[in-house]
């Protein structure tokens, strides 16, 4: 489909914006060019990677539509960024980012829904298509998805572990025959990380947020500081400091993965985007799915979903729509997108190109087949900071009972 617009030119911009948490120069409607935006015009904004790789997408829609395309990279902070200027009318027309925003994102008011066909829709995994339906609507074309599994260091551990409790053992024997110097490489740090203790606290019987009729999370249906969660973080518990020492506050975002790909660790919970650091590495490996507590629940990890959206208050959002829906759909682009950073694509038709190339994709998809959306509920928000820290005070030696029922009481007085 073309688009009469104005000029025929497509260029990229790399200024990189940061959340106003600064003086005014930092500030989005300080940095942002979309004052200057005329009616020929589509700004996109994305991180650094993705800002690359579309490129020449960019330059190529632009050639056909007859429209300037600017592609915009945001290092930090894109969320923050996104809802600041959409609300200062200087935002993009179209907005790259996780999937998770849009409860946050809709209630602002930031996004509009996205109009696919349902041959569209029928070539998006359908877990992805669910992760960016909210409130009936979809509100973004999904690109990739990623969810945590092991990554296991083969010469350490030739086998996957069927349980936690086996993976504690090896890790245990490993480190008795100095072979390595810590049970599991899992990011807690100081302040906890709610995302990659999910599996387990599933697997003990712990949940976040119950679900309604429809299967939609129900806000109202809180599980942080219930009897349930109460359980699994006794088990979590007896994986801490004063117990195997397997979870650590002294594992983080910045350590974790280097723990493993440092031979400090034969196994790593994380994500598709530690595997470039473990090839560079040269570590033999496998990924399977997380572990679960024997006799416990199946260790569910989130799906994370990659995600374009229609920014409500673009310039030109008949450009954004037809550049999301029929662009972002096409199998050419998801590849691209998947080779400037290998997470699995959400179009089927992209990810059958590229698993022949990449036998990890279908280890990513069996880690994932019991993946649940990650809440994209404005709620959610409440949840990160309290979980986090009585996490990390449970895996320091904390009472569990206590201090995740004081947490479940800060969440429950934030939504209500």
């Amino acid at each position: 489909m073309r688009l009469r617009a104005l000029g025929v030119v497509a260029a990229m911009t790399i200024p990189l914006l940061a959340a106003g948490c600064g003086g005014s120069d930092d500030s989005p409607s300080a940095t942002s060019p979309s004052a200057d935006k005329k009616a020929g015009e589509l700004l996109i904004w994305a991180d650094d990677k993705r800002a690359a790789a579309l490129k020449p997408f960019a330059d190529k829609f632009g050639s056909e539509n007859g429209v300037t395309v600017k592609i915009q990279a945001i290092s930090k902070d894109q969320q923050t960024t996104f809802v600041t200027a959409s609300q200062q009318g200087s935002g993009p027309d179209v907005m790259v980012g996780a999937h998770d925003w849009i409860g946050n994102l809709v209630q602002n008011g930031a996004i509009d829904p996205v109009q696919l066909s349902g041959e569209q829709k029928s070539g998006i995994a359908e877990n992805a298509l669910k992760a960016v339906t909210f409130n009936g609507q979809t509100y973004g074309v999904p690109y990739a998805t990623e969810n945590l599994a092991l990554i296991r260091n083969t010469d350490l551990a030739p086998e996957a572990p069927a349980t936690i409790e086996d993976l504690v053992s090896t890790g245990q024997k490993l480190k008795t025959a100095k072979k390595a110097s810590e049970i599991l490489a899992l990011q807690v740090g100081q302040t906890g990380d709610a995302y990659h203790l999910y599996p387990l606290y599933a697997s003990a019987g712990g949940y976040l947020f119950g679900t309604n009729a429809s299967g939609d999370y129900d806000a109202k249906d809180l599980g942080v500081g219930k009897p349930e969660s109460v359980a699994a973080f006794k088990k979590i518990a007896a994986l801490g400091e004063k117990g195997s020492g397997a979870l650590k506050r002294s594992i983080t975002s910045d350590n974790s993965i280097s723990t493993f790909t440092g031979k400090k660790s034969a196994f790593l919970i994380s994500g598709p985007w530690a595997i470039t650091d473990v090839k560079k590495a040269g570590i033999k490996y496998d990924i399977t799915p997380v572990p679960a507590f024997a006799g416990g629940k199946p260790a569910t990890p989130f799906l994370g979903v990659q995600t374009f959206y229609v920014a409500s208050k673009g310039k030109n959002k008949a450009l954004a729509q037809e550049f999301v829906t029929n662009y972002v759909t096409t199998p050419e682009l998801a590849v691209a997108l998947y080779n400037a950073e290998p997470r699995p694509p959400a179009l089927t038709a992209a990810f059958d190109q590229v698993k022949g190339s990449d036998p990890d994709l279908a280890k990513w998809q069996d880690a994932g087949k019991n993946a649940i959306p990650l809440p994209a509920i404005p709620e959610m928000a409440a949840i990160w900071d309290p979980f986090g820290k009585a996490e990390a005070a449970i895996i320091g030696g904390a009472d569990p009972a206590k201090t995740i029922e004081a947490a479940g009481k800060t969440i429950s007085s934030s939504i209500k």
